[in-house]
């Protein structure tokens, strides 16, 4: 993912290369697998379960869980090869379909294939799963799964291999997006917005209260999203070294600053800053900072990160009261509004010239006007690529079945309806 591991990797077919492992960098990217599963099973699914009602937490611990399952065995079947296969510059072939020669001793740089596989595949896993929180409380699950199967395959693996593969048509344009503002954050970010257009608002939303219904569980699960985001920068490095060491630095910072912006925010507008609100400026420095997170150091990540907490606190804000669209868990004015911010103030905080920091800066004759021009050309193709083909795939998978659970249902809560069992028994 990093522009120079890819340009080094450009005259090879793809991601293998005959090199010899590094012991260290494998090492370091199997760990940072971990962490980046970590933050789907059990984080995401823990910090979205804890702020649904109730009758709903079961539903969606079970998405976020069916995703995983899913997604990772369409990984195998060909959206790795779709993504990182030879192919052209907006999608790759099928020549890895089956993992074709993705062996033990295939290598990828200093690692092995089969780990970089692997850890791309917690990458494809978590975005879908991020949608989620647009239509978490009534959607159907049998069509939750076909959506998100088919978003992964026509969505997430052609806008990937733009950005991440060697040949990818963003990649060659000189894209900076380390870790993933445009391939996770704006991409899940966009489709929720749109999912939760298309569902319509849940019954009673804006004018009953839709408290989340356990803090402790959403705190928890925001605490494991935060360790494990070490591992979703950190090992976007692709090799144990000092860019990755930056781009943790740089990554925790952020999230405090958005942490603390937002709690400012909150405390100033309503006399009391939330939990809800500290864990939810983390996420948006977190997912603010991943675009910049291998190019900028402290004091860019400090600014972003400040940026973050505020602009994302307002937009949330505004998305809800203003426009009334009903995003249950906030992922477009987190994610989708600081994936945009991040992925553009990568432009200007990477710039050798600005001096606020002591990242790798970008090379060759890009000035920051002329990258800020890249990274608002990646930003406005993906949106409006995920936001046509998301809209097209949502009224394709209602022509087949309901999207929407019955308002029966609806009321009597999606674990009963789709899963019969309760999250609680008290």
């Amino acid at each position: 993912m990093k522009r120079w591991i890819g340009a080094a990797l450009a005259a090879c077919p793809f991601v293998v290369c005959a090199q010899e492992v590094n012991t260290g960098d494998s090492a370091w990217i199997l760990t940072s697998t971990a962490l980046v599963l970590f933050m789907t099973l059990p984080g995401l699914a823990l910090f979205y379960g804890g702020l649904v009602r109730t009758k709903n937490v079961l539903s969606v611990l079970m998405q976020c869980f069916a995703i995983t399952c899913v997604v990772s065995l369409l990984w195998l079947v060909f959206v790795y090869s779709l993504v990182f296969g030879a192919g052209g510059p907006f999608i790759g072939g099928l020549d890895k379909a089956f993992f074709a020669g993705v062996e033990e001793g295939s290598v990828s740089g200093t690692i092995p294939e089969t780990a970089f596989a692997m850890f791309q595949l917690t990458f494809a896993v978590i975005t879908p799963a991020l949608v989620v929180g647009g239509f978490a409380e009534r959607m159907r699950f049998s069509s939750m799964l076909l959506f998100s199967s088919l978003w992964v395959v026509l969505v997430y693996a052609p806008i990937c291999h733009w950005v991440w593969a060697s040949d990818g048509w963003l990649f060659k344009l000189g894209l900076l997006d380390f870790a993933g503002g445009t391939v996770v954050h704006i991409t899940a970010g966009v489709a929720s917005l749109v999912a939760a257009i298309t569902l319509g608002k849940r019954q009673g939303f804006p004018q009953t209260p839709m408290m989340p219904h356990n803090m402790t569980m959403t705190v928890t699960g925001a605490a494991m999203l935060w360790v494990g985001w070490f591992g979703f920068n950190g090992g976007s490095a692709l090799a144990a070294n000092g860019n990755a060491a930056m781009a943790i630095l740089v990554t925790h910072l952020s999230a405090a600053a958005g942490a603390s912006a937002w709690a400012v925010m909150e405390w100033v507008r309503y006399g009391k800053p939330s939990a809800l609100g500290t864990v939810t400026g983390m996420v948006a420095g977190l997912g603010t900072i991943t675009p910049a997170s291998g190019y900028v150091g402290p004091g860019g990540a400090l600014v972003i990160g400040l940026l973050a907490g505020v602009i994302c606190f307002n937009a949330t804000n505004f998305l809800k009261r203003t426009l009334r669209i009903d995003d249950s868990l906030d992922v477009f004015p987190v994610h989708g509004v600081g994936g945009i911010l991040g992925t553009l103030l990568a432009g200007v905080f990477a710039s050798n010239a600005l001096g606020l920091f002591s990242g790798q800066g970008y090379s060759g004759e890009a000035t920051m006007g002329s990258q800020m021009g890249v990274q608002a050309i990646g930003v406005a193709v993906t949106v409006a690529y995920t936001a046509v083909v998301t809209w097209i795939l949502l009224k394709a998978v209602g022509a087949m079945m309901a999207l929407r659970v019955s308002a029966e249902a609806e009321s009597a809560g999606l674990d009963t309806a789709e899963h019969n069992e309760r999250g609680y028994d008290l």
